[in-house]
C-alpha cells in the first residue's frame, strides 16, 4: 500500500514538473523521423515542382492568347486607318459634291434670270409688232396699202413691197430667234435642274457612305479597346504567373537546401544510431532497478503500445531496456524514459496523467516484466515508430522496431 501511494505521489509530482517545462517536441530526430522529414520536404518540392510547371504551362497558353490577341488588335488598327482614310476621301467627295451644287445652283439662278429677259425681250418684241400692225390699221396713212398705192412707179412700188416684206420677215425673225433663245433657255434650266437632281443624289450616297464608314469606325474603335482590355488582363495575368514561378523556385531552391541539410543530418543521427550499436553494453544483472521502474515501464508501454498486440508492447519494453543497457544512453529507466525529446507521450503530458490515473493493465505489466527480465523480441533495438516505406526492421503490429 505504501508503495502505491509513493508511486501516486511521484506521478503528481512529474504531472507539476511536466506542466511547468516549456513545450518540447514529442521526440529527438532519429534517423527514421529525419526520413519521413525529407519524404515530406521531397513531397512538397515535388507539390512546388507541379505547381511551378502548371504555371509555367498556363503562362505559355496565356502568352498564345496574348500573342493571338496582339495580332487581331494590330488587324483591327489597320482596318481602322484604312477606315478612317475612306472617311477622309468621302468627306472629300461630299465637299467637291456640295461645291458642285453650290455652282450648279448659280448656274439655275443665272439660267432663270436669262429666261426670265428672253421673255421679257419676246414679250417686248411682240408687243412692238401688235402696235405696228395696229397702228397700220388705226392710221391708213400709215398702212402697207397706202405705202403701196403711195409708189409712184412701178420700181418704187417694188421697193416698197420688198421694203414691207423686209420689215415683216425681220419682225418673225426676231420673233423666232427670242423663242428660240427662250427655248434655249427653258431646255438649259431643265438640265441644270436635272444635273442637281443626280448631284443631290450624289450628296445623299456620299452622305450614306459617310455615315456607314463613321459606323464602322465606331464600332472597329470598340472593338479595338476591348482587344485592348484583354491584352491588358493578359499581360496581368502573365506577370502574376512570373511571380509566382519566382516564388516556386524560390521555394524549391530553399527545399532543396532544407532537403540536403536532412539528409546530412540524417547521415550524422544514423552514424550515432550505429555508434551507440557498436558502444558497450552492459549486463542485465547489472542494472539496478528502482521500485518505481516496473510501473514507469508499465506505464510507457501502455502509451506508446496500449493498442498493439503483447508482442508490441514487449518490443517497447525491450526498446527500453535496450537504452539502459546501452552506455550511450542513461542507465536507469527513469533516465531513459524523462531524457528530453525521446519518447512523445512524455513531452506531452499524456504519460503524467497515465501514470497519476493508473492506466497501465495487465498486459503492460507483464511486458514490463518480461523486459525488465532481459527478454527481448527486437534484438539490440534502440528505436521504434510507425513504419516507413523503404525502411529497414523488424515489424510487429503498427510499428518498426529498428
Amino acid at each position: 500500500m505504501k508503495k502505491s501511494w509513493k508511486a501516486v505521489a511521484l506521478s503528481l509530482v512529474v504531472v507539476l514538473l511536466v506542466s511547468l517545462l516549456p513545450s518540447i517536441p514529442a521526440k529527438a530526430d532519429t534517423p527514421a523521423s529525419i526520413m519521413e522529414k525529407i519524404k515530406q520536404a521531397e513531397q512538397q518540392k515535388k507539390e512546388a515542382e507541379e505547381q511551378k510547371k502548371n504555371a509555367e504551362e498556363q503562362k505559355e497558353q496565356k502568352q498564345g492568347q496574348l500573342s493571338e490577341l496582339t495580332v487581331k488588335q494590330g488587324d483591327l488598327k489597320v482596318k481602322l486607318n484604312g477606315l478612317n482614310e475612306e472617311l477622309s476621301e468621302a468627306a472629300d467627295r461630299l465637299e467637291a459634291v456640295e461645291a458642285q451644287i453650290a455652282d450648279k445652283e448659280e448656274e439655275i439662278e443665272a439660267t432663270k434670270k436669262e429666261l426670265e429677259e428672253a421673255k421679257a425681250t419676246e414679250e417686248a418684241q411682240y408687243e412692238a409688232m401688235k402696235k405696228r400692225y395696229k397702228a397700220s390699221y388705226e392710221s391708213p396713212k400709215e398702212t402697207y396699202f397706202t405705202i403701196l398705192l403711195g409708189s409712184t412707179s412701178f420700181a418704187s412700188f417694188l421697193n416698197n413691197t420688198d421694203y414691207l416684206r423686209m420689215v415683216a420677215d425681220y419682225d418673225a425673225k426676231l420673233l423666232g430667234q427670242y423663242r428660240e433663245t427662250k427655248n434655249q433657255v427653258i431646255e438649259k434650266e431643265a438640265k441644270l435642274e436635272a444635273e442637281k437632281v443626280e448631284l443631290d443624289a450624289l450628296r445623299e450616297t456620299v452622305v450614306e457612305e459617310e455615315h456607314r464608314i463613321s459606323e464602322l469606325i465606331s464600332t472597329t474603335s470598340n472593338y479595338v479597346r476591348e482587344y485592348q482590355a484583354q491584352i491588358n488582363t493578359a499581360n496581368k495575368e502573365i506577370s502574376d504567373y512570373e511571380q509566382s514561378i519566382s516564388a516556386k523556385e524560390a521555394e524549391i531552391k530553399q527545399q532543396e537546401a532544407d532537403i540536403a541539410q536532412l539528409k546530412a543530418q540524417y547521415e550524422r543521427e544514423l552514424a550515432l544510431s550505429r555508434a551507440a550499436q557498436a558502444a558497450a553494453w552492459r549486463s542485465i544483472g547489472d542494472v539496478n532497478f528502482e521500485a518505481d521502474d516496473r510501473t514507469l515501464l508499465a506505464t510507457i508501454i501502455y502509451c506508446e503500445a496500449g493498442g498493439e498486440p503483447y508482442e508490441g508492447k514487449l518490443a517497447v519494453g525491450a526498446v527500453v531496456i535496450n537504452r539502459v543497457l546501452s552506455s550511450r544512453y542513461p542507465n536507469t529507466i527513469s533516465g531513459v524514459i524523462y531524457q528530453p525529446y525521446q519518447f512523445s507521450p512524455v513531452g506531452s503530458g499524456r504519460f503524467a496523467l497515465a501514470l497519476a490515473e493508473g492506466r497501465a493493465n495487465s498486459d503492460c505489466y507483464a511486458a514490463a516484466d518480461q523486459a525488465m527480465a532481459g527478454q527481448t523480441n527486437v534484438g539490440t533495438c534502440l528505436y521504434f515508430r510507425t513504419p516507413l516505406e523503404g525502411m529497414q526492421g523488424t515489424i510487429i503490429g503498427g510499428h518498426i522496431f529498428y
